[in-house]
């Protein structure tokens, strides 16, 4: 049986949400760019000053939480392998593994984050992918990120 597998380009924020259980504030992702099916995409995150994060890191001095961007680039990767499955029934994703994650330069309101996302390996419901987060062309944090899907 030859199973062809729709290839989404693109998802706006109206198929980001129906991909990803995450909703205000816990999105990470304002839209997915350039997906080359589960290989690699790029995730998009508009920095506002209103987030609520910003009220206490840090209120004199707003900056974007290290830890938030690791989701953002988890989210991203998790946009691109539910995108990726032939199945109609939505998917959850689990996050498994964090590894070699380096912060390099603050990210403030007004910055757009790029999350640029490559595949590194794949097993079955299991992806792995190497993050970049980047601003103004700049990296500002990278990762190592593992997920699962489950149909739980």
């Amino acid at each position: 049986m030859d199973e062809t597998v729709k290839q989404l380009e693109a998802a706006d924020i109206a198929k980001v949400l129906k991909m990803l259980p995450h909703r205000y504030p816990f999105l990470m992702i304002d839209r997915v760019i350039d997906i080359k099916g589960d290989e690699s995409g790029i995730g998009i995150k508009n920095v506002t000053i209103n987030e609520p994060q910003f009220m206490g890191h840090f209120p004199e001095n707003p900056v974007f939480p290290g830890v938030l961007m690791i989701e953002g680039m988890a989210q991203t990767a998790g946009v691109m392998c539910i995108a990726h499955t032939t199945s109609s029934t939505p998917k959850n994703v689990f996050f498994m593994t964090i590894d070699k994650a380096k912060f390099r330069k603050p990210v403030l309101p007004g910055d757009t984050i790029e999350y640029h996302m490559v595949r590194t390996a794949r097993r079955r419901t299991m992806w792995w992918y190497h993050g970049e987060a980047k601003v103004r062309g700049q990296v500002v944090a990278e990762a190592d990120v593992g997920a699962m899907i489950s149909d739980a």
